[in-house]
């Protein structure tokens, strides 16, 4: 009898249904959620001369996606 005969009850799979990464996705999307409906406030932001009113989760998202786009530049700038 060989072991591939065996099922491990996985379905096959490497992983099982829940591994350590799925459940680290899984907080951090309610953690976001969170954070999301905890900071719908408006807010005015000045941006040099004109000002807007958005909600501060999104403002914050912004600033999150310009430094990923920095970051991003700084580090294929740094590889060459």
């Amino acid at each position: 009898m060989s072991p591939r005969g065996e099922s491990s009850g996985t379905g096959g799979r490497a992983g099982g249904l829940v591994t350590p990464g799925r459940v680290a996705v899984l907080i951090l999307g309610v953690l976001a959620l969170v954070f999301i409906f905890e900071n719908t406030r408006h807010v005015k932001i000045r941006l040099l001369i004109p000002e807007v009113t958005m909600p501060l989760y999104l403002a914050l998202l912004a600033v999150f996606v310009v430094g990923l786009c920095c970051g991003y530049f700084l580090r294929r700038r740094g590889r060459r």
